[in-house]
């Protein structure tokens, strides 16, 4: 009596694959989701509809262009002129940033 070969799980795709957009018809699920920056948060990552896996991409390299982070803590934004309009505060940690971004975008 031989064993039937174990069922592989279907629920994450193998390391290394590239993960499919959806197609035609099909509704995007929410990092895909075309979503309108306020006017603040588009002072920050350019105006018209973004996803918002992009616009957390796009606040990431404004933070590091600009050397936002906090020397002696990375995960510590220090805020400019544009962020504190974003986030309504001197300082966040990059936990609490989605939080804030989610507020500006619609």
């Amino acid at each position: 009596m031989t064993k039937a070969p174990a069922k592989q799980a279907d629920s994450a795709p193998p390391k290394g694959a590239t993960v499919e957009k959806p197609k035609a018809g099909h509704k995007p699920n929410a990092l895909q989701q075309p979503l309108q920056p306020s006017d603040d948060l588009a002072a920050v990552v350019g105006k018209g509809t973004m996803a918002r896996g992009e616009v957390v991409s796009k606040v990431w390299e404004y933070i590091k262009a600009n050397k936002l982070q906090n020397p002696d803590d990375g995960r510590e934004i220090i805020a400019d002129d544009k962020l504190r309009k974003v986030f309504g505060k001197d300082k966040v940690t990059m936990f609490e940033m989605n939080k804030h971004l989610a507020q500006h975008l619609k």
